[in-house]
């Protein structure tokens, strides 16, 4: 088992200490090998011999998406490209892409790091793990992939989509785990359902699954499914992948590596720090990034955090599931609407699949939210009092969650969209012509 017994269970006080002897080299070394960092620091009159507690990081200017992209590709760079073992980016469907680079020290300290999540999720050496994740300049695929080769497991690298060839191989290579998102994993179950093999033709036992948040609903239908336990894990491109937080086998939130990353909740509006527990925007300093280094980022990501040693012994911090984004949440008619809290009515309700879809139009200047949800049997298409019963509980589910009128249409069977990758569950149309 790959367990950090000496990191892992550090004593908070031990612990911190460790955090500010980072903190001041990290400030220090950014100040002096990235110019965009010198300015920054400089002008906020910081340098890593004026940090003599953790609170005074609140002195350091914020890192956000918009610098590294105004920074592409390799202004962020803290050492010579030809140090530089690896770059990664994100998929930049909403501008350039947010670049990752790393050196030999970065690669090795990232596998080491997700190798000590999975394995606290209850991966082993015994483990034979299907990564279908999409790889190539996505982080998620080759960051599991090494993590669980440092762990010691089998890895298959299925990349996603070949669905039934997917399957095909759980079964002939008998596969113990996935690698994958959540939505896909959805997916996946629904197919092993249908393709009609006996449960026993499969040994999975076990789902890593990442990228995208996944609500508790969805998770027990997924292993329901599947027949799997389900843990989830955290990272992004600009921290430098998965291997950033991950849950143990207890599921009583995703325990930060506090050793390689420090961080915080603040009022997304005001900057003003939140108490432990309180909910607010994550803000991420890495403190061991050689390559590309940040400080400060705006992860954009809303949760909170637990610093009560978990149960299984291991005493860094835990973050709760991520509840949304600041950028993924819409805001119609003056409420905050997050999909994840959409997603925890509709998973499981009787009659209705996992899949939906959220359409936002304007009408009259006003916004307006479209639930479409997807029936699991198309029969009831054809039987109006019971879809019209259906219909109205789930409205009036949404409107108790939600505190806001929505409009639900219910679909056919398979008529929306299934995902390989990231769900994309809201259409917006709010910038088409206006309906009368």
């Amino acid at each position: 088992m790959f367990f950090q017994k000496d990191i892992e269970t550090m004593n908070r006080k031990d612990l911190e200490a460790l955090q500010l002897e980072r903190l001041k080299y990290i400030v220090d070394y950014c100040y002096n090998n990235v110019p965009f960092y010198h300015e920054r620091l400089q002008k906020a009159g910081v340098t890593g011999d004026k940090i003599k507690t953790l609170s005074d990081l609140q002195y350091i200017p914020y890192t956000t998406k918009d610098d590294i992209r105004d920074n592409y590709p390799f202004r962020m760079l803290a050492t010579p490209m030809r140090e530089i073992r690896r770059i990664h980016a994100s998929s930049g469907t909403t501008g350039k892409p947010t670049v990752g680079v790393y050196t030999a020290g970065d690669l090795d300290r990232w596998s080491d790091q997700v190798a000590r999540l999975t394995a606290a999720a209850g991966a082993t050496c015994d483990d034979v793990i299907q990564i279908s994740f999409g790889y190539g300049l996505f982080t998620g695929a080759l960051g599991l992939h090494y993590g669980l080769e440092k762990l010691g497991a089998t890895v298959i690298p299925a990349s996603s989509g070949n669905t039934q060839k997917q399957l095909m191989m759980f079964r002939d290579f008998g596969v113990t785990g996935l690698v994958a998102t959540p939505s896909y994993a959805l997916y996946l179950g629904e197919c092993m359902r249908e393709a009609g093999y006996p449960r026993s033709d499969y040994k999975l036992r076990l789902g890593l699954l990442g990228s995208e948040s996944c609500t508790p609903a969805m998770r027990d239908q997924i292993e329901q499914s599947m027949g799997i336990f389900v843990t989830d894990n955290y990272g992004m491109t600009e921290l430098g992948g998965p291997g950033v937080a991950g849950e143990c086998e207890l599921r009583c939130g995703l325990h930060f590596a506090e050793d390689h990353f420090l961080p915080e909740i603040i009022d997304q509006e005001t900057g003003e720090h939140k108490a432990p527990g309180e909910a607010g925007e994550l803000i991420v300093t890495t403190l061991t990034r050689e390559g590309m280094p940040v400080l400060r980022y705006r992860t954009k990501d809303i949760t909170c955090l637990n610093y009560e040693p978990c149960a299984c012994g291991r005493t860094h911090v835990r973050m709760e599931k991520v509840m949304g984004r600041t950028d993924d949440m819409m805001i119609i008619k003056g409420v905050n609407v997050f999909p994840t809290q959409i997603e925890s009515v509709l998973v499981g309700m009787e009659y209705v699949g996992p899949h939906y879809q959220l359409v936002v139009r304007r009408k009259n200047f006003m916004d307006n939210l479209e639930v479409r949800v997807e029936l699991l049997n198309g029969d009831l298409l054809e039987h109006y009092r019971e879809l019209e019963s259906l219909q109205k509980n789930i409205h009036d589910r949404l409107k108790s969650v939600l505190g806001l009128e929505t409009k639900v249409t219910l679909v056919e069977p398979k008529s929306l969209e299934r995902f390989q990758g990231k769900a994309k569950r809201i259409l917006d149309l709010r910038n088409e012509p206006e309906e009368n």
